[in-house]
């Protein structure tokens, strides 16, 4: 089955592979967050961890690039989504940790659409039950309408989630500004 039952393992899978990667990377000036349906307690999901390296300044992108590529990470571009960089593997499959759980690896400066994008319907579906179910309930439709062909699934997804998402993230916006301090105090 392309979507499985929620489980912890995927948490700690998480913390397996920050772990490795910070010891890849040198200094400090970055945050790496879990995200994606795996990141959400009681979402069945691909068992794909996806994670998020933030930035703050921009010099920072090339010592994370430089140090990740140490670690067995190739830099595959943006793929079409503005402030979302690529990492891969390098398909070598010597890492214990990184060539034997399945993740994405997204490195993205603070403030871009995309690390908004994923935090925002991250936290939406995590603290809105209705949210996850009905997410939930279209991802599994959508699997069984591909056929279980991932490639399939993904270009489904495109076509018919993104509204859902941004929905979702309209309404995190909304719910999160209401407990923002407009004076800055």
């Amino acid at each position: 089955m392309l979507i499985e039952t929620y489980t912890s393992k995927w948490i700690t899978d998480f913390n397996s592979i920050k772990r490795e990667i910070e010891n890849g990377l040198e200094g400090s000036g970055y945050v790496i967050e879990h995200v994606g349906s795996t990141a959400v307690p009681g979402l069945a999901s691909k068992p794909i961890i996806d994670i998020d390296l933030i930035y703050t300044h921009p010099d920072d992108f090339l010592k994370i690039k430089r140090g990740l590529e140490k670690t067995g990470y190739f830099y595959n571009g943006n793929q079409g989504i503005e402030g979302r960089e690529v990492f891969k593997r390098n398909g070598k499959l010597t890492h214990v940790v990184l060539d034997t759980i399945k993740h994405h690896l997204y490195v993205c400066p603070v403030g871009s659409k995309a690390l908004e994008r994923h935090l925002l319907s991250r936290d939406y579906l995590r603290k809105n039950e209705w949210a996850r179910l009905k997410y939930q309930q279209m991802k599994y439709e959508l699997a069984e309408k591909a056929g279980q062909d991932k490639r399939i699934y993904q270009e489904l997804k495109e076509l018919n989630v993104n509204e859902f998402i941004d929905l979702m993230i309209r309404k995190e916006k909304l719910e999160t500004s209401h407990f923002q301090d407009p004076g800055g105090i």
